[in-house]
């Protein structure tokens, strides 16, 4: 499946709520991955909050990797990961921000066909928008997650601002310049944040479509560690929000004072408290969405499972959490989504964040393929004692699976993989590797594996 494995970056973790965090460019044979070096990591002292990009030429034989830094000593935060753009000139777009440290998207545009070269940092600021519903935690206290989409004749950069809720900056002019679009849902403030989204603007390459005209999204009401999160789905198209079914929530563009949806309003996906497979599944949190050319959607999400201790787990315990990887699909026309459990994904990754597992992400080429991120072998249920990757098959909508290992005796534990889009011909995958104590504190490093299909 994979003809080379190695290590790209000696230094790097991500978050996993932007994107796109990694791309291929078929037309040179390159690959962008952004990661953040943390100050435990390798030349940690020297790269300590480092935001960079690492580009790999896919046809070396030692994937050849060069280091590029879009901001040096940013923040040590895996949360700042950039999201990339390609535009139609050849240029990157590189989007960034801090976590929740202060209010402003930053930018930088490559060179021509050169993302080693970029540009002069630019940034927007978001004050003014924040106003009277600022939750008044103190200024700087509200930008994270940059998402970067094409929908009509414009950019999207989704982001987390206003009250903590989903929001969204617009380009007329393929991400050189920005300017604010709204706010897209909102909700009264419950703990820490409000809704956690995955976006999906279709299958790649985009180079090659002149127009997309649809946005979709999955998000939960607030962080499951606040509340019994479930999942919701909505869609942009044109400049209207709707439910699966085609029935308009209402219009975009809406400004902060205006009324604005709830997730509740969109189309139920997977309800907390649901059974699959003789598991409550409650604190639900969204993973990964795609969509391909047929108009089919299929999501990724977490959640614990038989959780007795619901929202009285203190915010540090090390108490296993056992959690589960779940996939939902929604046919072209269809309203309602199906689900199926993928795997158990076991205990939650740190101990003050009960709800953090080894993720899983979907094939952009194939939405009956994944990667699966786990410390329990889905092939028998043994404990593996470290998180290893696995491939996953379905033939049958995720009713069954066939497995291959990805990673396997592993010294230490493979996190969060991304299955690269960009380039249809080949498999490209990427994840971190190594010993994780916190978003702020890791010690990882940057494997990517690459093969023909």
């Amino acid at each position: 499946m994979f003809d080379r494995v190695g290590v790209v970056n000696a230094n790097g973790g991500w978050c996993w709520f932007q994107d796109e965090r990694a791309v291929v460019d078929p037309a040179t044979g390159t690959a962008l991955i952004g990661s953040v070096a943390s100050p435990a990591g390798a030349d940690g002292g020297a790269r300590d909050g480092d935001v960079e990009v690492t580009v790999v030429d896919l046809a070396s034989s030692d994937l050849a990797a060069t280091r590029a830094v879009l901001h040096a000593g940013f923040e040590a935060d895996d949360h700042d990961t950039a999201a990339f753009w390609h535009r139609k000139d050849g240029r990157w777009v590189a989007v960034y921000s801090r976590h929740k440290t202060d209010e402003f998207t930053f930018w930088r545009v490559s060179e021509p066909n050169d993302p080693t070269a970029w540009g002069p940092e630019q940034s927007y600021q978001w004050s003014e928008h924040f106003g009277s519903e600022f939750t008044g935690r103190g200024p700087g206290r509200g930008v994270t997650y940059q998402n970067v989409h094409p929908l009509g004749d414009k950019l999207y950069c989704f982001a987390r601002a206003v009250n903590d809720d989903p929001c969204y900056l617009v380009s007329e002019d393929d991400g050189a310049t920005w300017s604010f679009g709204g706010r897209l849902l909102t909700r009264e403030k419950v703990g820490y944040v409000n809704g956690y989204a995955r976006y999906t603007s279709g299958p790649f390459p985009k180079e090659s479509r002149d127009r997309i005209d649809r946005v979709d999204f999955i998000i939960t009401e607030y962080h499951p560690r606040d509340f019994p999160t479930s999942i919701w789905h909505g869609y942009l198209e044109g400049d209207h929000l709707y439910r699966a079914d085609g029935t308009a929530v209402g219009p975009l563009g809406r400004g902060i004072e205006d009324p604005t949806p709830r997730a509740e309003d969109l189309t139920p996906v997977f309800a907390n408290g649901t059974s699959i497979d003789g598991q409550v599944m409650t604190h639900c949190w969204t993973a990964d969405v795609g969509r391909d050319e047929s108009g089919r959607i299929v999501a990724l999400f977490t959640a614990r499972t038989d959780d007795e201790l619901g929202l009285d787990v203190p915010r540090t315990t090390d108490i296993p959490l056992p959690h589960a990887l779940l996939r939902a699909e929604l046919a072209p026309g269809a309203s309602e989504w199906q689900v199926t459990k993928v795997g158990d994904a076991g205990a939650q990754l740190l101990p003050h964040e009960t709800d953090y597992t080894g993720l899983g992400t979907i094939d952009p080429d194939d939405l009956d393929a994944l990667y699966f991120s786990t410390t329990i072998d889905p092939r028998d249920g043994r404990d593996l004692g470290v998180h290893e990757i696995f491939h996953g098959t379905t033939a049958d909508a995720g009713a069954t699976w066939t497995w291959t290992p990805l990673t396997e005796g592993s010294p230490a534990s493979n996190y969060r993989p991304i299955a690269v889009p960009g380039d249809p011909s080949r498999r490209v995958v990427t994840w971190f590797r190594g010993q994780m104590a916190s978003s702020q504190q890791y010690e990882t490093e940057v494997v990517l594996a690459v093969g023909s299909r």
